[in-house]
């Protein structure tokens, strides 16, 4: 007798995907970034208005971590949260 696969078909939504990466992402940041005294909302600010990274720290790899995720992606990701949460 065959036996078949009855577990369910999971799906995936790719925008909900990244945007829970770019969440992950910044959290890390964040956390890295306050861990070293700095203001992290100022840091991470400055890096997305200047595209340089020297304004976040390397501490716990939190520049190569941010610099995983295209700049404007990390912005309209803001944007979308910004709106959504005043609606």
């Amino acid at each position: 007798m065959a036996r078949y696969d009855t577990s369910p078909t999971m799906s995936f939504n790719a925008d909900e995907v990244r945007r829970q990466n770019i969440r992950q992402v910044l959290e890390l940041v964040e956390d890295a970034l306050e861990e070293r005294g700095y203001n992290a909302i100022n840091q991470m600010a400055g890096y997305l208005i200047t595209n340089d990274p020297a304004y976040i720290s390397s501490h716990k790899n939190a520049r190569s971590i941010i610099q995983s995720v295209e700049r404007h992606e990390i912005i309209e990701e803001l944007v979308r949260s910004y709106l959504e949460e005043g609606r």
